[in-house]
Formats: structure tokens, C-alpha cells, sequence
């Protein structure tokens, strides 16, 4: 039994035998490394129930659970807080079953089919920082999903049609003189990309002379006297800026002669006109290659791929579903809504007066569709917070359509990611290119190994995986230290410092635990466990952190936070080397000690892989 299921069962006795107190929540903290202790129990809520003083509390719950439980070996208290203090046998059984088994996670998923949806870039660009968070997220929460032993179907939704797309195969029929990855050296979504970029250009040179035309200055006109300008007035707002600004849509839609084009070509593509058809599946399959190139780099793949194109038009029956069972009505228009009122939401339109979708439409039935697929028990949105809004409509629709699976929904939500201001701009001139990024980190990784002198005897190749794995691994590390719901800041020459919390640092941890059960091999040296003839501070912290690491991936699991498992990795490579440092391993001379010594090594390079694999990060063995 986990020690504080233990502690647990013992604590609920200890308050029904003293104070009548049943049914607790109970929990445990780490005891402050202030004090002695390795857990800690804090009795302030219980203080009603015993009539007495925090500290005369925590005593009496403290002397029973020394009585009752073996592992107890002592206590202290301070105020309100017991601090538990369990035996060295305990740890070294623990280190002993480490040894033996290592490392193992409780199955709390057993029997759970769970949908995890990452990724979903759209077709007409390249993928940028914010989609290497993204799917570095949607994939490291996954397999820590599959470690606590949930059933786990990885899905992208690849947005591939839509205005957005239509541009770009305007720009490129214009101006592309049938320009291929091939004959231009350019990778496939990145070419893509280039037309997208392209064609918003000379939108921009269309729009500014309407602007200054007759029919520009007129409509700025209007524009002064409107509501809307006298907001911006009162912010202080140029409303030249502003109404071009605002202005921006309205003009594409009714004015530009480009925003002409585009749509005629997006109609043809839903008419299955045969040469646009032909030219989309063409720049998509550019895009694919560009896309599949991007993901093996950073180690990423989906069970299963969706697309736009095929999906757009689910939804529209179970708005006919909706309006049967009145969870939706229709207004005059025939346009038909879904009122969320009363869910503190408001109206929300999901199929337009003239019967076509919304994007939420689209969400509906592709929701029910990989119900129909899957059966799963949850569905996870790994998508940014601005589409917060979004999932909550999303998930109050499908329970008033009394969808079964809809109370499975949950929205990873993350907060975008920053750099330091003048780093690594794309060439596209407005996003931080990922494959650019992944440049640049690699590249860092190296000068930094070689300015540390890091690299002796290793070949070109050896070195050149290195600082793959080093540069690649900083990257994905750094995005998932910091909880997935804050905004953050990445600074790639600080992500691949070997010293702080950083992969880099963990990685020659266990590079150098790796060294040492090799000279160990090489010289024969038994790393199998042997019982200490005592057992020092630094070598118990390192059981206890291997001993709540699991805690700590069932945790991350139930908080969909991978952060949660880079610090317990962190905490455990910290530990190491203070152990390291403090301690002789391979010379000493005590043939229990060193084996003790040699096997726990070896339960930390274990525990350091497990975690690691968990956020898609790899290990070197040498450095």
C-alpha cells in the first residue's frame, strides 16, 4: 500500500478514536525543508472537533499514528502542523522495490477511452511557435494519459479549406509562374505560406487606394459619424487608423476586386469545380509534406487525422435535431439559434438564414463523429484560450442536445507564448517560424556544448544527433515547465543553459549517471541493491522524490498539467547531483554502500528517462 494511503486510513481512525470526527477529507503536504519531517498534516480544521490547542492537536495525532503505524518513526509540531517523520527501513525498502521493479504508475484510467485533438493548423502557412506549444502540449499530455493507463487516441482536425486557403491559391495562380517546392528549394508549406503572405500584400496595396479614392473618403465620412467612432474618440484614437482598421472585412466582401476572386474561387471549390479541386489537392499536398517534415522533428504523430473538407458540412442534421426537440428555435430569417442564457452564455447562432454551417455547426457534428468512431469516455481540446468562449458554448449545446458523451468535453487551454523582442522573426515578416525555431535552438545547442568543451571523443554524427537532442529537447522542455495556462515568455539561448531548471541540465544528469553505470559495468562493480550500513540525507531525498514521482504523473493527468512532471523531474535531477557532489559512488570502498549507491543511480537515470519520455523528450548517454 502507497504510504499515504496509509497515512490516510490511520488519520481517519486517529479522528474518529479522538474526537468523533467522520468521513475527512484528508491530505498531506511535503514538510517544509525547514523542519524535520518528510510529510506534513495540518490539524487547523479538525480544531472545532478536539477542543483544544493546534499544537495539543497535532501531538495526540501524532502519538496515535506512532502507535499504530510501523513506518511512523517520529514527529514534530509546529503550530498547527504535524510533521511526520517516517523509519529508514521504510525508505530503503522503497528503495529496494525500486530497484527491482522500477518505475511503476497506478492505472487510474484502466478502462477509459480518452480523445485528445492537438495540432489543427490551417492550410495555408507554415506552423509557428504557438503550434509547437500546441502540439508539444497535445502530446506530451498524452502519453501521460497513456502512463496512467487510459486508452488514448491522439486526433489532429487539419483546417484545409476555407477563405483563408482560397487566397492562397489566387497569389499563387497570379503570381506564382508555377513555382513548386521543387523547382524552388522552398519547403512545401512554407511555399504555400509565401503566396498567403503574397496575396495580403497586394490586398493592402488594393485597400490603401480605395481609401484615398471618392468612395473611400466617403464611407470615412459615415464612419465619423457613427456610434463606433465616438468610442474610439474617447480613447484617442486616430479614426483614419481606425476605420481602416475596422473598415477591413467590409471592404473585402463588398468593395475589392481580389476579395472578388477569392470567393468566386471558394465557390467553385464547394460547386467541386474539377481544375480548382485539382490546384487545392495540389498546394494541401505541398503543405502535408512541408507539415509531416516539421512533426518527425519534433517527434510528433496522430492516430487518427480529420479534415476540414471532409467535415464542414457535419452538424447541419443535428440542428434539425435540435429544432425537433427544441433545445434550438428559428427565427423569422430562418436562420437557427441556440439560447444559453440561462447558462450565463448568450444566443448563439448555429446555422445561418440561408442553411449554411457556422464553425460551431462544423464542432457539433464532429464531436458526434468521433463518438461514432471512438466511444470515448472524454474529448480534449488542446487549443489556445482565446477560444475559451467557444468550448464552454460548445459543451452547453451538446448536453441541451442530451448528447452523452458532451459532459466528457474538457478545453486544454494554454496562453500564448512570447519572445524577448528582435528574436528570430519568419521570413513570412508576422510569426516565429517553427522549423526556423528549431533551427536556431539546435544551433545554440551546439555552441554552448562547445564552449563548454562537451564534446571530446565523440564523432560528427554523435554530435550532430547531440545537439538535435539537446537543442529540440531544451525546446520542448521550456514549453512545458511553465503551466500550460500562462502566458509565457520563451528566451531560446536561456532554454539551453546547462545550468537551472532546464533540459539541458537534466539531460547531462543523466548523461553523467549513464558514465557512471558504464565505468561501473567496465569495472565490474555489482549495481544490484545492497542494504547501507546507514542511510544519508541526500540519499533519502532521492527515494522520496522516486517514491512520489508516480503521485506526481497521476496528478498531472488529473490536472491536465504537464508542468507537473518536468518539476518532479527537475526536483529529482537537483537532488542527484547534490547526492553526486556529496558523495563517493564508484570509489567507495564498502561493498553494501557502493551497490546501495550504484542501484539507486540507477532508479534515478530510470525515473529521469520515464519523465522525459512523457514530455517527448529524449536522453543522451553520453555528452
Amino acid at each position: 500500500m502507497n504510504i499515504l494511503t496509509a497515512l490516510t486510513d490511520k488519520v481517519n481512525e486517529a479522528l474518529v478514536a479522538l474526537y468523533n470526527v467522520q468521513d475527512s477529507e484528508i491530505s498531506f503536504e511535503k514538510t517544509n525543508a525547514n523542519f524535520a519531517g518528510d510529510y506534513t498534516f495540518v490539524v487547523f480544521p479538525f480544531l472545532r472537533a478536539s477542543r483544544k490547542k493546534p499544537e495539543d492537536t497535532a501531538s495526540e495525532i501524532g502519538e496515535f499514528l506512532k502507535k499504530e503505524l510501523a513506518e511512523v518513526d517520529g514527529y514534530n509540531v509546529v503550530k498547527g502542523f504535524l510533521n511526520l517523520e517516517l523509519s529508514d527501513s521504510y525508505w530503503l525498502a522503497v528503495a529496494e522495490n525500486l530497484s527491482s521493479t522500477g518505475v511503476r504508475i497506478p492505472s487510474i484510467g484502466k478502462g477509459q477511452k480518452v480523445v485528445v485533438e492537438y495540432a489543427s493548423p490551417n492550410t495555408n502557412k507554415p506552423l509557428h511557435l504557438g503550434h509547437v506549444r500546441n502540439v508539444v502540449l497535445g502530446h506530451s499530455y498524452s502519453e501521460i494519459m497513456l502512463a496512467n493507463g487510459y486508452d488514448v487516441v491522439k486526433n489532429n482536425l487539419v483546417n484545409d479549406r476555407g477563405i483563408h486557403i482560397c487566397k492562397s491559391m489566387l497569389a499563387w495562380q497570379e503570381w506564382g509562374n508555377g513555382e513548386t517546392p521543387d523547382s524552388s528549394g522552398i519547403k512545401g508549406d512554407h511555399l504555400v505560406g509565401k503566396y498567403y503572405v503574397e496575396f495580403e500584400k497586394k490586398f493592402q496595396l488594393e485597400y490603401s487606394k480605395w481609401l484615398t479614392s471618392s468612395e473611400g473618403l466617403s464611407q470615412l465620412e459615415v464612419f465619423k459619424a457613427s456610434n463606433e467612432a465616438k468610442k474610439h474618440i474617447k480613447e484617442g484614437t486616430d479614426l483614419a487608423k481606425a476605420f481602416k482598421t475596422d473598415y477591413t472585412n467590409t471592404y473585402f466582401n463588398n468593395h475589392s476586386l481580389l476579395g472578388a476572386s477569392v470567393k468566386i474561387i471558394l465557390q467553385k471549390w464547394e460547386e467541386g469545380d474539377e481544375d480548382v479541386i485539382t490546384l487545392w489537392r495540389k498546394m494541401n499536398g505541398w503543405v502535408y509534406n512541408g507539415f509531416d517534415v516539421t512533426y518527425n522533428r519534433l517527434g510528433i504523430a496522430f492516430d487518427k487525422i480529420y479534415y476540414e473538407s471532409d467535415t464542414y458540412l457535419l452538424g447541419k442534421s443535428m440542428v434539425q435535431e435540435g429544432l425537433e426537440s427544441e433545445a434550438f428555435y428559428q427565427k423569422a430569417d430562418g436562420s437557427v439559434w441556440v439560447d444559453l442564457t440561462a447558462e450565463g452564455l448568450d444566443e448563439k447562432i448555429v446555422q445561418r438564414a440561408d442553411g449554411t454551417s457556422v464553425y460551431i455547426t462544423q464542432d457539433i457534428g464532429t464531436a458526434q463523429l468521433k463518438y461514432d468512431d471512438f466511444g470515448m469516455d472524454q474529448f480534449i481540446y488542446v487549443v489556445g484560450n482565446e477560444q475559451d468562449y467557444h468550448f464552454k458554448v460548445l459543451k452547453h449545446i451538446l448536453q441541451k442536445l442530451n448528447k452523452q458523451y458532451a459532459n466528457g468535453l474538457y478545453h486544454m487551454s494554454y496562453g500564448m507564448v512570447d519572445l524577448p523582442e528582435g528574436k528570430m522573426k519568419s521570413r513570412e515578416g508576422t510569426v516565429v517560424d517553427a522549423d526556423e525555431l528549431m533551427d536556431e535552438v539546435v544551433s545554440t545547442a551546439k555552441k554552448q556544448t562547445e564552449d563548454l568543451g562537451k564534446t571530446e571523443g565523440m564523432t560528427e554524427e554523435e554530435l550532430s544527433v547531440l545537439y538535435e537532442t539537446l537543442g529540440i529537447g531544451a525546446l520542448k522542455y521550456f514549453l512545458l515547465k511553465v503551466d500550460a495556462k500562462k502566458r509565457m515568455l520563451y528566451d531560446p539561448k536561456e532554454s539551453i543553459d546547462f545550468q537551472g531548471n532546464t533540459a539541458p541540465f537534466i539531460q547531462y544528469t543523466y548523461a553523467r549517471i549513464s558514465s557512471i553505470l558504464r565505468a561501473a559495468n567496465e569495472t565490474n562493480k555489482d549495481t544490484n541493491f545492497r542494504t547501507p550500513p546507514n542511510l544519508a540525507a541526500e540519499e533519502k531525498d532521492l527515494i522520496i522524490l522516486m517514491h512520489d514521482y508516480p503521485t506526481a504523473v497521476n496528478s498531472a493527468a488529473k490536472n491536465y498539467n504537464p508542468s507537473e512532471i518536468a518539476n518532479a523531474v527537475y526536483d529529482l535531477a537537483k537532488a542527484f547531483n547534490k547526492f553526486y557532489h556529496e558523495h563517493i559512488i564508484l570509489g567507495e570502498e564498502d561493498y553494501n554502500l557502493r551497490g546501495f549507491r550504484l542501484s539507486l543511480c540507477m532508479a534515478v537515470g530510470q525515473t529521469i528517462k520515464h519523465g522525459f519520455k512523457l514530455m517527448g523528450i529524449d536522453v543522451p548517454d553520453r555528452m
